[in-house]
């Protein structure tokens, strides 16, 4: 019979958490403070820890929500509505895929679970050249279109999907058929709301990923305008001047989407990933 660990051990482990927390939390709380200072002293003394109340002040937040830095506002409702577009779509497809791989046998299902497993494996950056001619022909260039599309089924979902499904009893579906449901019925009505946690879990993986995609975006957008916050924020850092204070004062803003995200999903998360990974 395991033993219950002393009040010794419950305090060293609640400092143990709290100490690593402070570690965690401590870059964010000079980005912060950072934030709030002008311009010239973030180039005479950089990101500090020193406190100075005479320094800090909102101006840089709100220049960026001056008529000023109207671009700013735009990149971030670019970047918000591709992440929703794209978040929204991954998860909807990718659980199709993979249930369907998990819980229908038929011909060919391995070698396309195998080739899911081997496209995780392959690098972005080496199919990017022809995605790119890809959306050259479909005429897709500097359109939102084209830097959602070819990313809307990612094998990594499909592959955490396919796992948590097959650990799911496949009594339900033959429940589902004999009240007289539809295939599509028995996944919408009775899978999804099982794999909840699994939606969860990849909620929150695939919105960071979307929202702080660079590379791709860079490639497909041509005008400022469909910019999204990644790109944007970098455009601020140029050779002919850098504007370090507003590019910290947009990337403390940029941070809230995603920590919103984590927060309406986080009880899914560690569950989802965690019955995901074991079952199968």
């Amino acid at each position: 019979m395991d033993e219950k660990p002393s009040k010794l051990q419950r305090a060293m482990l609640i400092l143990l958490f709290v100490l690593l927390a402070a570690m965690c939390l401590f870059p964010f709380y000079c980005l912060a403070l950072a934030s709030l200072k002008p311009s010239k002293e973030l180039l005479r003394l950089g990101l500090n820890v020193k406190l100075q109340p005479e320094l800090l002040s909102l101006h840089n937040y709100a220049f960026l929500f001056s008529a000023s830095a109207k671009k700013y506002l735009v990149w971030y409702q670019n970047s918000v509505l591709i992440s929703v577009i794209y978040t929204a779509c991954c998860l909807l497809l990718s659980s199709m895929v993979g249930y369907g791989l998990a819980m229908y046998r038929f011909r060919g299902r391995n070698l396309i679970f195998v080739l899911v497993l081997l496209v995780m494996m392959v690098p972005v950056e080496i199919i990017m050249l022809p995605l790119y001619k890809q959306m050259i022909a479909f005429k897709l260039i500097n359109t939102f279109s084209g830097v959602i599309l070819p990313f809307v089924v990612a094998p990594l979902p499909i592959f955490f999907f396919r796992q948590y499904a097959a650990g799911l009893p496949k009594d339900f579906l033959d429940a589902g058929r004999i009240d007289g449901c539809s295939e599509y019925g028995i996944f919408f009505r009775i899978m999804v709301p099982l794999m909840t946690p699994a939606f969860g879990a990849m909620a929150i993986l695939q919105a960071l990923a979307s929202w702080n995609s660079f590379v791709w975006p860079l490639i497909v957008i041509k005008s400022s305008e469909k910019m999204t916050l990644p790109i944007g924020l970098a455009s601020l850092v140029t050779p002919y001047g850098n504007n370090y204070d507003i590019l910290i004062a947009g990337s403390v803003l940029a941070i809230l989407p995603i920590l919103l995200v984590f927060i309406f999903f986080q009880r899914f998360f560690v569950s989802g990933l965690t019955v995901g990974g074991v079952k199968g």
